[in-house]
C-alpha cells in the first residue's frame, strides 16, 4: 500500500497541511521541518496522488492518447515513448483504443467535453471529414501523429515513410540485385500506408522497373492479411521473388504462407518488411525491414504537446518528420 501525506505527518509530529506545504514547495514551512518531511517522504518512498492534487489545483495535469486499435508492439512503443515524457513532466495518460473513426471522434469529444485532459495526442493516419471539424473547432492543445498536414493549427509528427520505403526499394534492387519486386500495402486509406506505396513505386521507376499492378496488394497491417495477400502472390503464373510488406505484422503472414507452400525464405522467395517491431527479431531467418524510431515517435509527440500546454497556441504550428533506416536480417540474399 502506497504511503500517505497522513503517515508522514505522524512520523514528523506536524500536521497533514505542513506536510503538504512542504511537498510543494511552500517558502513559510521552516528549512528544518522540510528538510525532515521531504527525508521521510524518500525514506518512504511516498508518491503523491496526482489526480487529487490536480482536483485541488483545477488542473487535469492528464493527457489524452487516442490510437487505432491497439493490437501490436508498434502502439505499445508509442505510448512508452509518450509515457516517458508526460511522467517526466508530472503529467499522468489516459489512453483511448479506437476501432473506426466514430468512435476515434467520440474519443477527442469525451476527453475534451469531461475536461479531464489538457492535451491530448490522436494518431490517425487516416482522418475523416467530421474529425477534421472537430478538431478545428477545439481550443485543446493537440498533437496529431502519422496525419497529413490537413490540419496546420496543430503540431504534428510522423515518420518519413516515403524515406523509407524507397531506401528499402533501392536497397534490393542495387546492393541485392532484386527486380521482380512485389508490394503488399497497408489500408487504402491509411496515410502512411499511401506513402510507402508511393516510395515503393518511385524507386521502381527511378531505377529503371516497371510497376505492375498485379505485384500490389492492397492489406491492412495485420498477420492474417499479409498470409492471405502472400498466398495470392505465391499463386500467380508470375511470381516475384521478393515480397516488400508495408508493415512487419504482414510479413509475419507472409511467413506463415511461404511455409504452407513448402517453400524456404530466402532461397525460395524473399521478404522484407517495415517498422521493425519487437518480435522481428526473433523471427527465423531475421527479417530485414526498416526501422521506425517508434519510441521516439512518441516522444516527440509528448514533447510537442508538453511545450504547447506550456507556452499557448500563439505560436506557430512544428510538423516534424522523423527519419528510419534499413535493418539488415537474413530474409533477402544477393541475387544474379
Amino acid at each position: 500500500m502506497n504511503t500517505t501525506i497522513k503517515e508522514i505527518a505522524e512520523k514528523a509530529r506536524v500536521s497533514i497541511a505542513t506536510v503538504s506545504r512542504a511537498l510543494n514547495g511552500n517558502p513559510k514551512v521552516k528549512p528544518d521541518t522540510k528538510e525532515l518531511i521531504i527525508a521521510l517522504a524518500n525514506q518512504l518512498d511516498y508518491k503523491p496522488n496526482i489526480m487529487a492534487r490536480n482536483l485541488v489545483k483545477k488542473r487535469a495535469n492528464t493527457i489524452g492518447i487516442i490510437l487505432p486499435e491497439a493490437v501490436d508492439d508498434f502502439f505499445t512503443e508509442i505510448i512508452k515513448g509518450i509515457d516517458e515524457i508526460a511522467y517526466a513532466g508530472n503529467y499522468i495518460t489516459m489512453v483511448a483504443g479506437t476501432h473506426s473513426e466514430r468512435s476515434m471522434a467520440e474519443s477527442v469529444i469525451n476527453f475534451m467535453g469531461r475536461g479531464v485532459v489538457e492535451g491530448i495526442i490522436v494518431m490517425s493516419p487516416s482522418m475523416n471529414e467530421p474529425l477534421k471539424e472537430i478538431l478545428k473547432k477545439s481550443d485543446t492543445p493537440i498533437v496529431l501523429i502519422s496525419s497529413k498536414n490537413e490540419l496546420d493549427k496543430y503540431d504534428s509528427v510522423g515518420i518519413d515513410n516515403f524515406q523509407g520505403a524507397y531506401s528499402m526499394v533501392e536497397y534490393l534492387i542495387k546492393a541485392m540485385g532484386y527486380k521482380k519486386i512485389a508490394h503488399i500495402s497497408g489500408p487504402i486509406l491509411n496515410n502512411d500506408a499511401i506513402e510507402r506505396q508511393i516510395g515503393y513505386t518511385q524507386a521502381l521507376r527511378n531505377n529503371g522497373i516497371e510497376v505492375r499492378e498485379d505485384w500490389i496488394i492492397s492489406g491492412d497491417f495485420s498477420i492474417k492479411n499479409g498470409e492471405y495477400a502472400c498466398r495470392r502472390l505465391l499463386s500467380l503464373l508470375e511470381k516475384p521473388d521478393i515480397i516488400f510488406a508495408g508493415n512487419d505484422m504482414m510479413a509475419l503472414g507472409c511467413y506463415k504462407a511461404i511455409e504452407s507452400f513448402g517453400l524456404k525464405i530466402p532461397d525460395d522467395i524473399g521478404i522484407v518488411g517495415y517498422d521493425d517491431i519487437f518480435i522481428s527479431q526473433f523471427l527465423t531467418p531475421r527479417l530485414t525491414t526498416v526501422h521506425v524510431p517508434i519510441v521516439e515517435l512518441g516522444r516527440t509527440a509528448a514533447s510537442l504537446l508538453m511545450h504547447r500546454i506550456a507556452n499557448g497556441s500563439s505560436k506557430e504550428a512544428k510538423h516534424i518528420k522523423i527519419s528510419t533506416g534499413i535493418v539488415v536480417g537474413n530474409s533477402c540474399r544477393p541475387v544474379n
